[in-house]
């Protein structure tokens, strides 16, 4: 036996984002993706979940046609200044099911552009100069 397993969930596991109920299912997936690990790591099987935060994928085309600066306020929660597109999540769960993630079990991977790290955003509006100092560039 052997291979891997690579679930997509969400970052709504770690955090509140406007839905209970999704939350609490991506929350019970990324349970799964651990016992699932426990259960079946002595058969060299590999189970991990990758957990992306927005992703810019053409569902978002019907909200930006309603709100065309949706994206632009959307990016200024992100660390990275950016939301994900589909080639950063494939890319983690290529990494995830490769042979270079062969000692990786039961982990989520967060491909959220540091959301989850902490807010830069959220800081830059609450702090001031005067605890921060100047802002850089």
């Amino acid at each position: 036996g052997g291979g891997a397993v690579v679930n997509i969930g969400s970052i709504n596991a770690a955090a509140y984002f406007g839905n209970d109920a999704y939350s609490a299912a991506k929350a019970g997936l990324e349970s799964l993706t651990r016992s699932l690990a426990v259960r079946y790591g002595p058969h060299g099987v590999r189970v991990n979940l990758v957990a992306p935060a927005t992703i810019a994928t053409p569902i978002w085309g019907e909200r930006l046609a309603r709100d065309p600066g949706l994206m632009e306020r959307l990016t200024r929660w992100y660390p990275l200044g950016r939301v994900g597109n589909p080639d950063d999540v494939a890319a983690a769960v290529l990494f995830l099911a490769s042979q270079e993630a062969a000692w990786i079990t039961g982990t989520t991977l967060r491909v959220d552009g540091g959301l989850t790290a902490g807010n830069a955003q959220l800081v830059t509006d609450i702090l001031t100069e005067r605890y921060l100092g100047p802002a850089p560039g």
